[in-house]
């Protein structure tokens, strides 16, 4: 999520608009003052004003689920952390244990809790002769008090709605599912064995067009692919933008009968082009009369995953002009040169 610094610094003297999201020490201070509106209804969007933010919309969704959700964390995640430390409190008092010194003792804390993540919530002290810890219980009630509020910040103007705005700033979860694409999928961004910063950077680059490549594709072919392809029916079973997101009856159709709309198998992407690859077309050789194209005829499914984006077969050949004439050829059973 963007940061009110970088916002301040890059993207307000560019002239760029944005839309971000305030972080708990910011809704914290938003709170402070006299409500600017009534306490937020479940799965609604309200837009407020604050003089703390000149200049920008501000946009309350409350999320029951979301709250009920941290709740649960909020409960089990200090009861994890605390046994972790009992056992390290253990290890360190066991005779001839290593574990011995503050630092040491200090190192083992951060390296068992840190996937943990609620370390920020205990007072831990390291000494040399063990170790001990008490909760921060007004910490955590503060926190608690912002469970299931998210305000959504922005500079976009009237024309966009309150729910338009909270439905794009909840689609920028995309855009770190690209990231995550970019790095571990077929592109493989990381690691990057190259030693120059040009490089480097040259490397994103041609990862950052691939992906937008992949996500046309993915758009282009969801009538046949395991997506999305009726949003507007997904979105219509919503009962507003907070609300937690369904598949449209086209979506759950495929992933439940393996079939898309006009019958044929339903795919993933990287299934799709693997049966892709299959269609080609070679030259082959008559001896000293010359040569015949040697056509692979597409399959039904083949044939529709190149409709929809709109792929002319007879450009994507070398021998573009005759790829045609020996596709009807080979359906007809002709043979020329």
């Amino acid at each position: 999520m963007t940061a009110g610094t970088r916002i301040r610094k890059e993207l307000i003297p560019a002239g760029l608009d944005w839309i971000s999201a305030l972080k708990p020490a910011d809704i914290r201070k938003l709170m402070k003052g006299p409500p600017a509106a009534d306490a937020p209804v479940p799965d609604a969007v309200a837009e407020i004003a604050s003089p703390d933010f000149p200049g920008e919309r501000l946009m309350v969704r409350f999320n029951p689920r979301l709250r009920d959700e941290r709740r649960r964390k909020r409960a089990e995640l200090p009861d994890a952390m605390e046994g972790r430390l009992e056992e390290i409190r253990h290890a360190a008092g066991s005779r001839g244990s290593r574990l011995r010194g503050r630092k040491a003792v200090a190192r083992r804390v951060g390296e068992g809790t840190a996937r943990l993540k609620v370390a920020k919530r205990f007072e831990i002290e390291c000494g040399d002769g063990g170790l001990s810890w008490r909760r921060l219980q007004d910490r955590i009630d503060r926190e608690a008090a912002l469970d299931g509020i998210h305000v959504v910040r922005t500079s976009l103007g009237a024309g966009s709605g309150p729910d338009e705005a909270v439905e794009a700033c909840r689609s920028l979860a995309k855009v770190e599912q690209a990231f995550r694409r970019i790095k571990t999928g077929r592109l493989k961004a990381r690691p990057v064995f190259v030693r120059s910063e040009a490089r480097v950077r040259a490397h994103v680059f041609l990862c950052k067009p691939a992906c937008h490549a992949e996500w046309h594709m993915r758009k282009r072919l969801a009538p046949v692919l395991f997506e999305e392809d009726d949003p507007e029916a997904a979105r219509a079973r919503r009962a507003s933008p907070v609300a937690q997101a369904k598949p449209s009856p086209s979506a759950r159709s495929k992933a439940a009968n393996k079939r898309a709309r006009d019958g044929g198998p339903a795919r993933s992407l990287h299934t799709l082009l693997a049966g892709l690859s299959t269609v080609a077309l070679n030259e082959a050789a008559l001896g000293s009369s010359g040569t015949i194209p040697a056509v692979t005829t597409p399959t039904p499914g083949q044939r529709r995953a190149f409709e929809l984006p709109g792929v002319d077969l007879a450009r994507m050949f070398p021998a573009a002009g005759r790829w045609k004439k020996a596709l009807q050829a080979r359906e007809n059973c002709v043979f020329g040169p």
